[in-house]
């Protein structure tokens, strides 16, 4: 839906929703969904015709941005709309979905039959308070790509686990730059968030705590070598000179330049490397210079923490179809439709056996380094007040270039704490 505002976005949402059936007396749900490049809207064709009848799968669209997604989710679902018959949700906005009673429940055979053979950090991602909430559809992660050149270059063994510290003096001895995500925005938290579970810590002390006695802990060891290392590349300029503004897209452009060295991103980047390298955008050996390895370590002796992205699916309280609802979950989650999903969009799967079809290994040779990081991925904090949180980190971590690592983790606890307990506002 690029280009269209969110407000557009409602309107054509209204326009869709006018009714609860067909005219032949079909039950039909609605299915809000993020925008892809049309996966949702083939599996809603598909899961209606293998339902023969029973419902019929229509879509409503949300906004580009995650943030404006749980907006609109959020809304909703306080207003008691029954059109939220199926929702594709962002894992960090579910525990603020989930906690006030907005998800119905996701019935027992229904949940050990679409999370069997769930990767780990994916089902971290649909849960709360130890309990599944949502079902795994899609994840995601980051993985660290690098220039084969470069990397040979700086002496690197990149068949072995590296650290930021050695990309950071690989990228200062060859005076090229780090492709990271800058933007005071979204990608900031995740970033954080990484950087603070690669050290075997997490943001939160309590996850179910209430907002006063919720408690942060990037006033710590974990948050202050995070915020260094994200200094260090923000006050020596080693994310070249427009990092206040890179987000993903914008950091894979300059990966594929002259400049590109190492860059910590989503899988999309491969397929629209190769794709640039082929329209000539690019260069058209571009991509074959270009590797992959697991997320970076904090410490050479600690496993990293990739992030975990990705889409679950929930059921509204208050939608009329819960079973038909989850029926057709069960539907859409199949592994053999989320291989498709993987392929024809870009986006990898949650489960594990998905990962086995042959032509993701052929469109996506990076699929096992995916797949592993997948499995040791650590949500974002999972908190009903999960957007305090994000929106205080994006506050105090960027500027990159203006930390400074020894107050912006405390200066970070303070504010989270005085806005939940309703001392200050974001």
């Amino acid at each position: 839906m690029k280009g269209r505002t969110a407000g557009a976005a409602v309107a054509v949402g209204a326009l869709l929703l006018t009714g609860c059936g067909t005219d032949d007396g079909t039950p039909v749900l609605t299915w809000y969904i993020n925008p892809d490049d049309g996966g949702q809207q083939a599996l809603a064709d598909q899961c209606t015709e293998e339902a023969d009848g029973a419902y019929r799968i229509q879509t409503s669209l949300l906004p580009n941005d995650a943030p404006d997604q749980r907006e609109q989710l959020a809304r909703r679902l306080a207003a008691g709309d029954s059109s939220l018959d199926i929702m594709s949700i962002d894992p960090p906005f579910i525990p603020e979905l989930a906690e006030p009673g907005f998800l119905a429940p996701v019935p027992d055979d229904v949940a050990e039959r679409t999370t069997e053979d769930t990767l780990d950090g994916a089902l971290a991602g649909a849960m709360w308070k130890d309990e599944i909430v949502t079902v795994p559809f899609w994840a995601n992660t980051q993985i660290l790509w690098y220039r084969e050149s470069v990397a040979e270059a700086a002496g690197l063994d990149m068949s072995q686990p590296v650290t930021w510290e050695e990309i950071i003096d690989a990228v200062r001895e060859q005076d090229k730059y780090i492709s990271i995500q800058g933007v005071r925005a979204e990608s900031m938290t995740v970033w954080v968030n990484a950087l603070v579970e690669s050290q075997e810590e997490s943001i939160l002390v309590d996850p179910a705590a209430s907002a006063e006695d919720l408690e942060t802990t990037l006033d710590s060891d974990a948050g202050r070598m995070a915020a260094e290392i994200i200094s260090v590349i923000g006050q020596d300029r080693l994310a070249g000179p427009g990092v206040a503004s890179m987000d993903e897209n914008q950091g894979m452009l300059m990966f594929q330049r002259d400049h590109g060295s190492f860059m910590v991103n989503w899988p999309f980047v491969w397929a629209a490397t190769n794709a640039a390298a082929e329209d000539g955008s690019i260069e058209s050996d571009v991509p074959d210079d270009v590797g992959w390895a697991p997320y970076p370590r904090v410490d050479a002796e600690t496993p990293a923490a990739a992030p975990l992205g990705g889409i679950n699916l929930g059921v509204g309280i208050d939608s009329e179809h819960h079973d038909l609802a989850y029926e057709a979950i069960e539907c859409i989650v199949q592994p053999e439709n989320q291989a498709e999903y993987f392929v024809t969009n870009g986006n990898p799967p949650s489960s594990e056996s998905a990962f086995d079809d042959p032509r993701i290994e052929e469109d996506y040779p990076m699929a096992d380094v995916i797949r592993e990081a997948l499995d040791e991925a650590a949500p974002r904090p999972q908190t009903p007040y999960y957007n305090e949180i994000s929106e205080v980190i994006q506050d105090e971590f960027t500027p990159i270039s203006g930390i400074d690592p020894d107050r912006a983790p405390q200066r970070a606890d303070t504010f989270i704490g005085e806005v939940l307990r309703g001392e200050r506002l974001l």
